[in-house]
C-alpha cells in the first residue's frame, strides 16, 4: 500500500534535535514515502547527526533565511539532491531575549524587528526561494502556536506568531493561482529546545494537558508531525489559508 507521500519531494526547516517538531515531521514523511531535505542554521555538521536517526539518511543544505545569498542559491543547491519540491515546511522562529519573560513596554524596536524577520516575514522569504521548484504547484506548512490570545510571557514572539498567520494567509491568495497551497499547524506546547528558551512556558505544559478536551503530552510531538504531513498530502487539496488546529482541543474550550 503506498505512503501518505509516495513520491513527494519534501524540503523541512527547523531541526536541532530528535525532539524538535521538524524531526518528527520529517520521520513521518519519510514513512509515508516522501524523499526529505532538511535545512540547517550554522550547524550543519549537528543536524547531519540528527538526520542520521531518520529512517533514511537526508541531505543537509546550509540555510540562513536572512541571508540574501542563501535564498538566492537555495533552489540550486535543493535540485543537486531532488528535481523539484512538492512541499516545503517552515518551521523557523526566533526572538531575542528582550522580547520574551513579560517586559512587553520594554522590548526596543530592534530586537523586535529581528523576531518579525525571522519568525514571520521568512514564511514568504522560503516560500519565494522555493516557488522555482514548485512548478506543478504543491504545499507550503508553517509551524505556529496560537496567536490570537496574549499569552504570559510569550510577548513579541506572540505578534510575531499573529504577523506569521497574516503572513500565511497572503502568501495563500498569490499563490493559489499556482496550484500552492499555504497553511498553518498551530502545536499545543511540545518539550524542544525552543520551547525551553520561552519563559513561563512550564506553566503552559503544567495545565495544557488537563485542559485539552483530547488530552495533550508534552513530550510526544507526533500528532503535530502528522498533522504536518497530512496538509503536505493530496488529501486536502482545496485547503489553504487555513490553520489547523494540533493541541488536543485546547482552543476550544474556555479558562
Amino acid at each position: 500500500m503506498a505512503g501518505l507521500l509516495e513520491g513527494k519531494r519534501i524540503l523541512i526547516t527547523g531541526v536541532i534535535t530528535d525532539a524538535s517538531i521538524a524531526f518528527h515531521a520529517a520521520k513521518i514523511a519519510q514513512e509515508q514515502g516522501a524523499e526529505v531535505v532538511l535545512t540547517a542554521f550554522g550547524r550543519v555538521r549537528l543536524v547531519e547527526r540528527i538526520a542520521d536517526r531518520l529512517p533514511k539518511k537526508a541531505p543537509v543544505i546550509e540555510l540562513d533565511v536572512t541571508n540574501s545569498e542563501h535564498l538566492h542559491g537555495l533552489a540550486e543547491q535543493v535540485r543537486e539532491h531532488v528535481d523539484g519540491l512538492d512541499g516545503v515546511v517552515h518551521s523557523i522562529g526566533f526572538a531575542p531575549e528582550s522580547c520574551l519573560g513579560g517586559d512587553f513596554l520594554e522590548a526596543p524596536w530592534e530586537d523586535v524587528s529581528n523576531a518579525l524577520e525571522i519568525s514571520a516575514y521568512s514564511l514568504k522569504s522560503l516560500t519565494t526561494a522555493c516557488l522555482p521548484l514548485m512548478s506543478e504547484g504543491g504545499s507550503i506548512v508553517g509551524m505556529d502556536f496560537d496567536a490570537r490570545v496574549a499569552w504570559p510571557a510569550y510577548d513579541w514572539m506572540g505578534v510575531a506568531k499573529a504577523a506569521l498567520e497574516s503572513t500565511s494567509r497572503y502568501l495563500a491568495r498569490e499563490l493559489g493561482p499556482k496550484g500552492v497551497r499555504v497553511n498553518l499547524v498551530s502545536a499545543g506546547p511540545v518539550r524542544t529546545m525552543a520551547a525551553k528558551s520561552i519563559p513561563g512556558f512550564k506553566g503552559l505544559e503544567d495545565t495544557w494537558g488537563e485542559r485539552a478536551p483530547l488530552g495533550w503530552d508534552v513530550e510526544d510531538p507526533t500528532p503535530v508531525g502528522r498533522s504536518v504531513c497530512a496538509l503536505l498530502s493530496d488529501w486536502l487539496p482545496k485547503t489553504t489559508g487555513s490553520m489547523v488546529m494540533a493541541d488536543g482541543g485546547f482552543h476550544a474550550v474556555g479558562a
